[in-house]
């Protein structure tokens, strides 16, 4: 997709910063890490649907399903080659999957990545992206060291991430970290 509009979800300030202490412990041990992207619409999130466009999106359909307990749990890898993307799996719950499928309606079918369909989508919080075959067990290693267990968050808020225009906007939820 030349063109990426994405729907995402993103946590209250508690779990942004457990998942920021991830991303600066990776930094610190010199791997790659989602904190080195510096862009301001950067921010631990889970992306529910991911599309070349999005017209339009009634988030009044989301009314009453934020803030949503989630469970980060084990890490993953996703990737081929010689590079993978870390990420940390979220434990995927009837409501969450309630919550991704209303999404999904609400927005219609059109150009879709297959990845992010009902019925294909991993839900995961990413961690790093390109980071080295070799240099997987440090990664595991770095998160492990700052907790990197099974952890309790709450997504607070729906945003649309257009990035041909590089803007981020809320659509549902509270507990808004700026910028947003």
């Amino acid at each position: 997709m030349a063109t990426v509009v994405s729907l995402e979800l993103t946590f209250d300030e508690a779990a942004d910063a457990v998942v920021r202490g991830e991303w600066d412990a990776l930094r610190r041990a010199g791997l790659p890490s989602q904190a080195d992207h510096t862009g301001a619409s950067n921010r631990p999130h889970v992306t529910l649907l991911v599309r070349s466009v999005l017209q339009r999106f009634d988030a009044t359909v989301l009314e009453g399903a934020l803030p949503l307990t989630l469970t980060l749990g084990a890490p993953l890898l996703f990737g081929t080659r010689d590079k993978r993307v870390l990420a940390r799996s979220v434990v995927p719950t009837r409501a969450l999957l309630d919550l991704h499928a209303t999404v999904h309606a609400a927005a219609g079918v059109s150009g879709e990545a297959d990845h992010t369909a009902p019925g294909a989508w991993t839900p995961h919080v990413t961690l790093a992206r390109r980071v080295p075959l070799d240099r997987i067990a440090e990664a595991l290693s770095a998160v492990a060291a700052v907790g990197g267990g099974e952890l309790t968050v709450r997504a607070a808020q729906l945003r649309r991430w257009d990035a041909a225009e590089r803007r981020v906007t809320p659509l549902a939820g509270r507990g808004t970290l700026e910028p947003c």
